[in-house]
């Protein structure tokens, strides 16, 4: 096709892309160029703003390396990962609602006994977990595999401060008992920035955007015939829960981080000091069955 104009050059290409083997991949690089082209064409930009979000786009994929990925940050903070999580795991009734994965997700984490405590040194108000897994029907899952990890009193993941610290901290896999119960000893998160000194950092400050999120601890857990579940617990005396940065704060996943008194915590521990003390129960979707 020759003498493309604003209207005739989105046909134009998604013609070129008519032999494209991969059905899906046609119906994927299709959909991009339609809404794609519909956007120019609304928003009519100068040469001047294509080259600067050219730039951006540039400047996002320069910063990446092996310990960050800008552009996942960018999906985060346009609400483009949750929006894919929520597609992908529409979840019924008795199991626990997904969130993002995040950034500092570790897969070699340490393994430990259910009642250990996983702060290795971080300071911080003292923090138990107890939590219990089942079935969408309420069933307990027994051996369960249950991987957590949170930021420190000052907001940030052992991941960020390695060095510093000698090693992971905050961080571990725990295993469910034969009632489908676990439980450990931490820190009390905190709130924390989501990396601001980028592109990202630039957008949201253009925009009169604060780049937190509320205090919450990850958790990642799976079970035979279930699909793994990622999801966070949110703080519920936390800051920005409804401003979430990333936009991943969901009411069911809110949960008071308990103040305790000294004196004989639920595991037996024997606490010379207050602590806080969160409990959850968590829902796993069971897996689709193979074809």
């Amino acid at each position: 096709m020759r003498d493309a104009d604003e209207f005739s050059i989105t046909r134009a290409v998604i013609e070129r892309f008519a032999d494209t083997p991969d059905p899906r991949l046609k119906q994927l690089v299709t959909s991009l160029v339609t809404h794609l082209h519909a956007f120019v064409r609304e928003v009519e930009p100068s040469f001047a703003e294509w080259r600067a979000g050219i730039e951006f786009l540039t400047r996002t994929g320069q910063i990446c390396d092996a310990h960050r990925q800008e552009f996942i940050l960018l999906s985060d903070t346009l609400g483009v990962s949750m929006l894919v999580d929520a597609i992908n795991h529409r979840m019924p009734e008795g199991t626990t609602e997904t969130t993002v994965l995040g950034p500092f997700y570790v897969e070699a984490a340490p393994e430990h006994p259910n009642g250990a405590d996983i702060a290795g040194g971080l300071a911080g108000e003292p923090l138990l977990v107890t939590g219990t897994v089942a079935g969408a029907d309420g069933a307990p899952l027994p051996g369960a595999v249950v991987d957590v990890w949170h930021a420190d009193d000052d907001g940030h993941y052992d991941v960020q401060q390695l060095e510093a610290l000698g090693g992971l901290a905050g961080r571990a896999r725990f295993r469910a008992d034969a009632a489908g119960r676990f439980h450990f000893w931490s820190i009390n998160p905190k709130h924390y920035p989501i990396p601001a000194d980028g592109p990202v950092g630039e957008m949201l400050a253009a925009t009169n955007r604060h780049p937190n999120r509320p205090a919450h601890v990850h958790f990642m857990i799976a079970a035979p015939g279930h699909e793994t579940l990622v999801t966070h617990v949110f703080a519920q005396d936390s800051p920005y829960l409804d401003s979430d940065a990333v936009f991943g704060v969901k009411t069911s996943l809110i949960a008071p981080f308990a103040d305790a008194p000294a004196g004989t915590a639920p595991d037996g521990r024997r606490m010379e000091t207050p602590y806080r003390h969160l409990d959850y129960r968590f829902g796993l979707k069971a897996a689709a069955p193979r074809a």
